[in-house]
């Protein structure tokens, strides 16, 4: 497991300033399997065949020369025990490792109304028994953490939701999965709604309660131990398109995730305020967003991965994966050659530097 207690430090204006001039992101990139081969949506049939999983990775091992390094999937249906074996030799003959697997908990149609926190008992069990499951696959697999979407988790109607016991039912399921299989850490990947039309954890702050609601119903003694040392069991693994779609602001959000040693995982693409789940390629919307969460992670340290979590529905994947990894080094060179001191100084010192950092800014894009 991941240690994340890093992301809590606090530095002086002058420890601060120093680690700004010397410390580099790592750009980890990893990527997710199951856009290899998008399927269609709600309105249009699949424009690319699909593809097998040996296939895939087949396709994942030449993306190494862009930086790829790490793969997620969801479990069981792009990764479990029975193709272990095919993400081993991947990790063996690229690098490429499995960094995190999520349970498929918001497809089948027993999910129809939530999969941990739906009314109905058979449903919920199914839910719970695929986690647990998935629990043990990490375990086995050796990844970072089990990330959890809660996409099918909500309501549709907020006159008649019963609240508490939704959010009682999704929290204790994950907690006692968690004490079946102790050890492994679960990420929170919040979304204001689709496909539930009302998510379940709706914003980056509903997911930081939820976190702290479901470590406080941890029972297994080797995760109150963990929790006693300071680490976070339950983290959260923000993606910029769904923060977007919530009106919030990207670096804020992201930096009030790592101020509690939370960020287990980042998911990049991008997105209109608003609007329906679009997964663009990185940069094409929100530019400036992205480069200040670029800055804010680096201000924190960050050390974990960078996870693509894109659509393309009509660009080859291999184009689209090279124009992400080109455009997050693009930005990510253009941020750290920043003047660090005068961006500091516009901070600590506003009254005598007014305007300075839209010129810094301005001076930047020449």
């Amino acid at each position: 497991m991941q240690d994340l207690r890093y992301q809590a430090t606090r530095r002086s204006r002058e420890e601060l300033l120093k680690h700004m001039q010397t410390f580099n992101l790592d750009l980890k990139v990893s990527v997710g399997v199951w856009y290899f081969s998008p399927g269609g949506g709600r309105f249009h049939d699949r424009y690319v065949p699909d593809t097998t999983i040996e296939q895939r990775l087949e396709m994942a091992a030449k993306w190494t020369k862009w930086g790829v390094c790490g793969i997620e999937a969801h479990y069981p249906l792009e990764a479990n025990e029975g193709n272990l074996a095919l993400y081993k030799k991947l990790e063996k003959e690229t690098g490429i490792r499995l960094t995190n697997v999520g349970p498929f908990i918001f497809f089948d149609k027993a999910f129809e109304f939530g999969s941990l926190s739906s009314p109905i008992e058979a449903s919920r069990k199914k839910a719970y028994d695929t986690l647990v499951a998935n629990l043990k696959f990490d375990k086995l697999a050796e990844t970072d953490h089990c990330g959890i979407w809660p996409g099918i988790d909500g309501y549709t109607y907020p006159l008649g939701t019963v609240f508490y016991e939704m959010w009682d039912r999704f929290e204790e399921a994950v907690a006692s999965a968690m004490d079946e299989v102790p050890g492994v850490r679960v990420a929170i990947e919040p979304k204001p709604y689709e496909p539930a039309p009302n998510n379940i954890y709706r914003t980056t702050t509903d997911g930081l309660v939820a976190c702290h609601d479901i470590e406080s119903r941890l029972k297994s003694r080797e995760n109150k131990q963990l929790l006693k040392e300071g680490h976070a069991m339950v983290a959260m693994q923000p993606e910029i398109g769904h923060v977007r779609m919530g009106f919030e602001d990207t670096p804020y959000a992201f930096a009030r995730v790592a101020r509690e040693g939370r960020l287990g995982n980042t998911h990049w693409n991008s997105q209109p305020l608003g609007n329906y789940d679009q997964d663009l390629n990185v940069g094409v919307v929100g530019w400036e967003q992205t480069e200040a969460l670029l800055y804010a992670l680096k201000m924190i340290g960050y050390q974990g991965y960078f996870c693509f979590d894109i659509n393309p529905e009509r660009m080859p994947v291999e184009r689209a994966i090279e124009i992400n990894c080109r455009v997050l080094r693009i930005m990510n060179d253009r941020i750290n050659r920043l003047p660090h001191d005068r961006i500091l100084e516009c901070y600590f010192d506003p009254a005598n530097h007014r305007g300075e950092l839209e010129l810094i800014l301005a001076d930047a894009r020449k």
